[in-house]
């Protein structure tokens, strides 16, 4: 069989949701940026002189010297039992009042994301997500082919009175959103939070309309100077006394380290022994070993001390990015400051387009993720994403000196071409 006649012996036979995925912008740049000379703002990777080696090291061994038979067996899908206490004290800490009974360990919260889609979306249905918002979300539920409704978002996070005029304009033609989705602290791509008031608003909100929110917080402890705010999560369990509208998922991968690929989610009573089912499906339980891992680390404060150390070289690097861009970006571009996090967001003067900015930075081997990509239904074609943990200072600073060469050079071939367009006026006789 030729590859022509292999290709569509595979290609026609796949599901129409199949159909609608798409390569993630963010890993087919990281192809890119494993080039040493590359400086990249692209990826939203941890510092990895940050990951605790040691500690995970020497928790490994423990692990496998006293548990080796349990942490190399499988395991109950819900999670390793230590952990999961482990992570309902936590919970507790944030304000979320959780029993081990009721987390759930995934394989990183994208895991959970994808079972959220697979459990609450048809075809067709209406699902709010802000505008931007994170890319791998819509790269989990676009199989599923709901029909995104794009909210927008300001300094404060997202605008509830558009979030409230949605809802009702669903309501005038007789849907209901199948849920919203949120990254409720420091916004993937964004970098802004919810205030304070809004999320308050936002709760009563759900609860007038009976709107589930999937509250997404995988950086919440990445906090730099404000004091922390309560998770949506928190709000709803104080009113009702248990969890009744919000979903609530996390993860270890930003405060401890991505490749051990351990997550959580805590859900309404009702929706929890779904998920449990739908992860069954997908890989029976997460992987035992990393969890055990994971466990013994952090019994004795190792994600305390971990915590307080990433805020402490994360807030060096962001700063250090602020003062880059404020020295050398030129008039008309623009950048949210983020009170935490990992991301701040990048607005070009209107005649600009990312995606060509990119080109031209990768010649200069600086790397960024263009905004377009975390757009549900098109739209950002003048925003870019920019990544501070990664990158030492030093290498920050260089890099934005790079990125801010690309504009100035990009700016000069629009005007330019701008010139070249305008018609000429002609002599008279």
């Amino acid at each position: 069989m030729t590859q022509a006649g292999l290709d569509d012996l595979w290609a026609g036979r796949l599901a129409s949701g199949a159909r609608q995925m798409t390569s993630s912008a963010i890993r087919d740049l990281l192809k890119v940026t494993e080039q040493p000379e590359m400086i990249s703002f692209a990826g939203g990777l941890p510092a990895p002189e940050c990951f605790p080696a040691e500690e995970l090291a020497l928790a490994a061994e423990r692990v496998l010297a006293t548990q080796a038979a349990r942490a190399l067996q499988y395991g109950p899908t819900e999670g390793y039992p230590p952990l999961r206490a482990l992570v309902a004290a936590l919970m507790r800490e944030r304000g979320l009042p959780a029993t081990p009974d009721q987390v759930l360990i995934t394989n990183g919260s994208q895991q959970a994301l994808d079972m959220i889609g697979k459990l609450l979306i048809d075809p067709g249905d209406p699902v709010l997500v802000e505008d931007p918002t994170y890319v791998g979300a819509l790269q989990a539920w676009r199989p599923y082919r709901p029909r995104f409704v794009a909210l927008p978002l300001d300094e404060a996070g997202l605008r509830i009175d558009a979030l409230e005029r949605a809802l009702e304009d669903l309501g005038r033609v007789g849907q209901r959103p199948k849920f919203l989705y949120l990254v409720s602290c420091f916004q993937n791509p964004t970098g802004v939070t919810l205030a304070a008031d809004r999320r308050a608003a936002l709760i009563a909100l759900a609860a007038r309309h009976a709107l589930p929110v999937i509250e997404d917080d995988p950086y919440g402890e990445l906090r730099y100077s404000e004091a922390a705010l309560p998770a949506l999560a928190a709000l709803d369990a104080a009113r009702w006394g248990a969890l009744r509208h919000v979903v609530y998922l996390s993860t270890f991968s930003k405060v401890l380290a991505p490749g051990l690929r351990v997550g959580w989610v805590l859900a309404p009573t009702p929706l929890q022994q779904q998920l449990v089912q739908a992860k069954q499906g997908l890989d029976l339980h997460s992987g035992s070993l990393a969890q055990a891992i994971a466990y013994e680390a952090c019994r004795d404060g190792l994600l305390a001390r971990q915590i307080a150390r990433i805020r402490r070289v994360y807030c060096a690097r962001r700063d250090a990015m602020l003062r880059a861009l404020e020295r050398t970006m030129p008039p008309g571009v623009d950048w949210t400051e983020p009170d935490g996090g990992m991301f701040l967001w990048v607005r070009l003067p209107p005649a600009l387009d990312a995606g060509e900015l990119l080109q031209r930075a990768l010649e200069r081997n600086v790397a960024f993720v263009p905004g377009a990509a975390f757009y549900a239904n098109g739209g950002g074609a003048q925003t870019l994403r920019l990544n501070f943990s990664h990158a030492t200072p030093a290498r920050i600073e260089e890099g934005i000196a790079r990125l801010a060469e690309a504009i100035a050079d990009l700016q000069a071939v629009a005007a330019s071409v701008n010139r070249a367009a305008r018609p000429r006026r002609r002599r008279g006789r």
